[in-house]
Parts: C-alpha cells; structure tokens; sequence
C-alpha cells in the first residue's frame, strides 16, 4: 500500500488566492476524528513587508455548531512553534527554520523579514490539543495591510486511524465515511 491513505490524506485549506485587508482566506473545515494530528502547508509568492497571520480555528461540526480561536482561554492548547522555508525564489536548497512563540491560535509570519520571500510555513496541529467536544479544524489567513500577496493552503492529515487505499478514502468532513 502507499503513503496516500496509509499514511496520510490531503485536502484543501484554500484555493490560491490573492489576500489583502479587504480579501482573507477563511479555510475550509475538516475533521481530526480519523487522523492523529494535521500539518497546514501554506505557499505564498512574493509578498511586500506585510505580516502574513494564519489563525487555527476549532469547531464542533463539519459546517454550523461552535467555531472559536484554537488557544488555552477556549479549552484547547494552541501553537507555540511553526516552520518555514523562505528565500526569494524557492528552489529546493532552503532548510526548514523552526519559529518558537507565545501559545497563541495564531501564527505571525513577519512582513519586516519574509514579506519580499517566497514561503512555505508548516503548522502542525495534534487531535489531543482540541478542546474536549472539538472535532475539526480549520485555517485562515489575512495581511496587516493592502498590499496583496498570493496564497494557497493543503491540510496535510496524518497518522490516520483507519487506513485505506487511497480510492477509498472517505471525505475529510465525516470520520469513518469510506468510499467503499
């Protein structure tokens, strides 16, 4: 069997899309009752010296029920370390940069010293760290200011629960709904 549906599942945060103070990108749902943990991979092209901020949400249900920010004063445990690979233009010989911070929902990637980079950040997100009656998560972006800077999100879902192959995977909103 391959690592698609053994190992991992992919699904989509947000299309690419181009963000600014008047255009975010709220990130689409999916649950973590069939997975371990979730790894958000955000790419972004060149941006100006705008702070990029990613914001992890918790919620109860695939669309409807409670949706709040995922940090201590909701129940849950929040970020407090993130990775990134930056450089003007990615080609495959940069490092991963690990960023430490405050437990927070949000992720600051800072304008000031990755705004004029191509990036991909790497957040990561333990099933154990919703608060209890949290089921699914999402992730969503904006820009401090008006300049615009082009984004895409995958949710990377890992250490699955039930493993299949991957033709059989069922949709990343319901746990255990197989395509069989």
């Amino acid at each position: 069997m391959r690592a698609l549906g053994r190992l991992f599942d992919v699904g989509t945060g947000w299309a690419p899309v181009d963000i600014d103070t008047a255009n975010a990108a709220t990130g689409k749902r999916v649950s973590l009752q069939n997975a371990r943990g979730i790894t958000f991979l955000v790419y972004t092209g060149v941006g100006g010296a705008e702070d990029l901020v990613l914001d992890v949400q918790q919620a109860t249900a695939s669309t409807g029920g409670t949706s709040n920010d995922m940090d201590s004063a909701n129940g849950a445990t929040g970020i407090t370390k993130w990775h990134i690979k930056a450089e003007t233009a990615l080609d495959n010989d940069e490092s991963w940069v690990v960023v430490t911070q405050a437990e927070a929902s949000e992720v600051t990637v800072v304008g000031a010293t990755y705004g004029a980079m191509q990036k991909i950040i790497a957040i990561y997100v333990g099933a154990a760290q919703l608060a209890d009656g949290f089921t699914h998560v999402s992730l969503n972006a904006a820009i401090t200011t008006g300049t615009s800077q082009l984004t895409a999100c995958l949710y990377v879902l890992h250490d699955l629960n039930v493993q299949r192959s991957a033709e059989n995977l069922g949709n990343l909103l319901l746990p255990g709904a197989a395509n069989v």
